[in-house]
């Protein structure tokens, strides 16, 4: 997984997977996996459930839609910059662009990076439901802002951004807060 994270889908070899996984023979690669893609689609899956699932926890588990967004986008500064892992975050990173040989993978990483802002919006509607928003705001523009922070976050953290030039971000992106979600 760490190896897909750090240097994504098509610039990571079946020679460096192999060599990783203790210098295993291809007919054993492909007897246990299939195909690089196959390993692939499942070091995303294995990452969504560890590393990857901050942004789940954080709408789930806090009591009003301000602070799960606010702890979706601290939680990834956190998780982005922690060390000991490739900075980031490897679904928006893993294979943004590349080849037509690798379109399927990138389309799957599309589909579910589009799935952030649509959670980001469920959890607006719930706010609006427990009376912690007001009605009549827009929850897929307030969703689409709060998800391009969180996206901008991880790459920002890959180019080197420190943990405090990220947490200023944060710090901005929730001082927009009132003004995004007056009605």
């Amino acid at each position: 997984m760490e190896l897909f994270w750090e240097r994504g889908y098509e610039a990571t070899t079946l020679e460096d997977i192999k060599a990783a996984m203790g210098g295993i023979g291809s007919p054993s690669f492909y007897a246990a996996f299939g195909s690089k893609e196959a390993l692939f689609l499942e070091a995303v899956e294995l990452y969504r459930a560890s590393d990857g699932s901050t942004t789940s926890r954080a709408l789930a588990d806090q009591p009003t839609a301000r602070a799960a967004v606010e702890a979706v986008l601290r939680e990834a500064v956190a998780s982005f910059t922690r060390g000991g892992v490739p900075a980031g975050c490897l679904v928006v990173l893993g294979a943004m662009n590349g080849s037509p040989a690798s379109k399927r993978v990138q389309e799957h990483l599309k589909e579910l990076r589009l799935q952030t802002p649509t959670v980001i919006e469920k959890r607006l509607e719930r706010g609006i439901t427990d009376g912690d928003l007001r009605t009549g705001i827009d929850t897929a523009a307030v969703a689409a802002f709060y998800t391009t922070v969180l996206h901008g976050l991880t790459i920002q953290a890959r180019d080197g951004a420190s943990r405090d030039t990220l947490s200023a971000v944060v710090d901005g992106a929730m001082a927009a807060w009132k003004v995004l979600t007056r009605p």
